[in-house]
């Protein structure tokens, strides 16, 4: 299986200020592993969008898959309670 490449829309970075940095690093580590399983036990297709859900802690990661291009952006690092506005 090849691994995906992981990219990070613009307004993730501002995501991440906002978390304190023991569970960041928690945080980057699930999202390192996307790269070789983008679609992990416990990630959950979104209804409403092309998006998924993978959750850590008290945090959502939403992101997509492009498996024609074996990329996966991450589009959005919110607290779970404003993950889905």
């Amino acid at each position: 299986m090849a691994e995906y490449k992981v990219l990070f829309k613009n307004s993730v970075w501002k995501d991440f200020e906002s978390i304190p940095k023991a569970q960041l690093k928690n945080i980057l580590e699930k999202i390192k592993s996307l790269s070789v399983n983008p679609r992990p036990n416990g990630s959950q297709k979104l209804s409403s969008q092309e998006h998924y859900r993978l959750r850590q802690g008290r945090y959502r990661i939403l992101y997509s898959i492009q498996d024609t291009e074996l990329t996966v952006w991450v589009v959005k690092v919110p607290h779970r309670k404003e993950a889905y506005r």
